[in-house]
């Protein structure tokens, strides 16, 4: 019996799973693996494959957060090289594919049920109309998708890595914090994992706001940017309140400026680690307001269906719906 194997790979984790080709919808077994604790993909693989004990793989398609070009690609937040035909010839895999982390997440969307999104804005939506999703994670993810024939086109991009466009003077301000730092500030340095800690590092060395003793011992425990949106959401603590509304304000206009871009009248799906995590806030209205900020262009933002995407594995979702048509 043939089988196939799909991973999504992050800069925090990564995600494997192998199931039968007439099963797809039911894996023999998926895993989560802190990305940090390895040497490299290989290393995660041994292991995962030793404990899956199968070995007629024909088919693998691994999705990574890095652009995506050849068979050999070096990942952005991650010291690692993923070399598919090593992968392919190490492991007796018959075909392995790699392909960009929102690639697959454009992919993956065909595969969603209703369940799996909440509407922030219903708008009028265009059958076969252009989509985009964007994602924060450990980095900020773009992709557009277009229909071509039966079906939709995914087009990857490294669109997070634009420049950071401040929209008032406290936003200037951070600006200004993180030029200090890395010189050029895209908007990854902001919507991001990492940017939501740099966003509460610029409030509290600023004067704006001082932590707690459980917040800072919080961080200090595990990952930082969960931590903030924890107290930002459950607890009384003032400067992760105000570093996640600075953080989701910055995000709602960023997906603005990229749906200016697109015109996705098919809809914009937010996927990515953090909007999932504090949908609740998002529905609260920084976000949304901060997307149709627009000027002129208010009203025609207001047509574009948005939706948050619940189900953190829709990039694993896409893998595996690439692995089964290499199948």
């Amino acid at each position: 019996m043939n089988h196939f194997l799909a991973g999504d790979i992050g800069g925090t984790k990564t995600l494997l799973q192998i199931s039968a080709a007439d099963r797809a919808r039911e894996p023999l077994l998926q895993k989560s693996y802190p990305s940090t604790g390895y040497a490299g993909l290989a290393e995660i693989l041994d292991e995962f494959l030793r404990e899956a004990d199968v070995s007629d793989i024909a088919a693998a398609c691994f999705a990574l957060a890095c652009p995506v070009s050849g068979r050999r690609v070096k990942l952005t937040n991650l010291p690692w090289e993923v070399d598919a035909d090593e992968i392919a010839a190490r492991f007796a895999i018959g075909r392995v594919s790699l392909i960009n982390d929102f690639e697959a997440v454009g992919l993956g969307i065909a595969a969603l049920q209703p369940d799996d999104l909440l509407i922030l804005q219903p708008g009028e939506p265009q059958a076969q109309g252009v989509r985009i999703v964007v994602g924060a994670g450990t980095g900020l993810g773009v992709a557009w998708l277009s229909w071509q024939g039966d079906g939709y086109a995914v087009h990857p991009s490294e669109g997070g890595h634009m420049d950071f466009a401040p929209a008032d003077a406290i936003q200037y301000e951070l600006l200004q914090y993180l030029q200090q730092r890395h010189g050029h500030v895209s908007y990854e340095r902001i919507v991001s994992g990492p940017g939501l800690v740099a966003t509460f590092e610029f409030l509290r060395d600023t004067g704006r706001g001082i932590p707690s003793a459980q917040l800072v011992a919080a961080m200090g425990r595990g990952d930082a940017a969960t931590a903030l949106t924890q107290f930002a959401q459950l607890g009384d603590e003032p400067i992760a309140r105000m570093a996640l509304d600075l953080f989701l304000r910055i995000y709602g206009a960023f997906v603005g400026n990229v749906a200016l871009a697109a015109l996705p009248r098919a809809g914009i799906y937010v996927a990515g680690g953090v909007a999932a995590k504090v949908a609740a806030t998002v529905q609260q209205g920084a976000f949304l307001r901060a997307f149709l900020d627009k000027g002129r262009f208010t009203g025609l933002l207001e047509t574009l269906p948005l939706h948050i995407v619940t189900n953190p594995q829709v990039g694993l979702l896409g893998a595996g719906l690439t692995a089964q048509r290499m199948v």
